[in-house]
């Protein structure tokens, strides 16, 4: 494939949507290549329906190990409605959440294994993996901080209502994530000032771009 392909992964609060609003605008200033931005769980039709079904807040007795089949369902439909046409046809994508997300949250989280939930995907994406990932870091307390200080503007879901001991899983799994995957993976403080933190993204795509 001739495009590139760049994930913004992190805990909840950490800013993903805010640093991605910020972002495009300067890439699409500097760089010739289209841009696509995307998301999951979401990103085309069939799979933001999936994305209903997971995040609706009534959905409380789903299980486990459906929502981490959900969720690799919808990466599919995703990556052969999206992703992949605008990667064969010489594009840059940004996607916010990839594969790490559900190794985070349903492998090491929901306590289902960050091995069985990789391969779930692995079958899912047939092992695409992002040329570049930008992993937003913040601790989870102060994330969830800026979920409750957002909840006017912030639509609420299911996995808002989880405990802060999740969320401490969710975000020691990517911490593990990110140290076995260096070569990919570039850890950014989530918790400065919202400018520094795009600024800092955008200087590493810049520089992953050059090379």
């Amino acid at each position: 494939m001739k495009g590139i392909f760049i994930t913004i992964e992190g805990p909840d609060g950490a800013g993903k949507t805010s640093v991605i609003k910020q972002l495009l605008p300067m890439l699409e200033e500097t760089i010739q290549q289209e841009i696509v931005a995307t998301r999951e769980p979401g990103g085309s039709r069939i799979a933001e329906e999936i994305r209903e079904l997971i995040l609706n807040p009534e959905n409380t007795e789903m299980d486990a190990r459906t929502e981490a089949l959900l969720y690799a369902a919808g990466r599919r439909q995703h990556l052969v409605e999206k992703i992949l046409p605008a990667l064969e046809t010489d594009k840059l994508v940004i996607c916010d959440r990839f594969v790490d997300s559900s190794l985070a949250y349903q492998g090491a989280a929901r306590g289902l294994g960050v091995h069985e939930v990789a391969e779930i995907n692995q079958f899912a994406t047939d092992n695409l993996s992002p040329d570049l990932t930008l992993y937003l870091d913040i601790e989870a307390h102060l994330g969830l901080e800026r979920i409750n200080q957002n909840k006017k503007t912030r639509q609420f879901d299911r996995l808002d209502q989880e405990t802060l001991e999740f969320h401490e899983k969710v975000r020691s799994a990517y911490l593990e994530i990110a140290k076995n995957h260096v070569e990919r993976i570039v850890q950014i403080d989530a918790s400065q000032e919202l400018g520094t933190v795009v600024e800092q993204c955008y200087q590493t795509i810049i520089k992953r771009l050059k090379k």
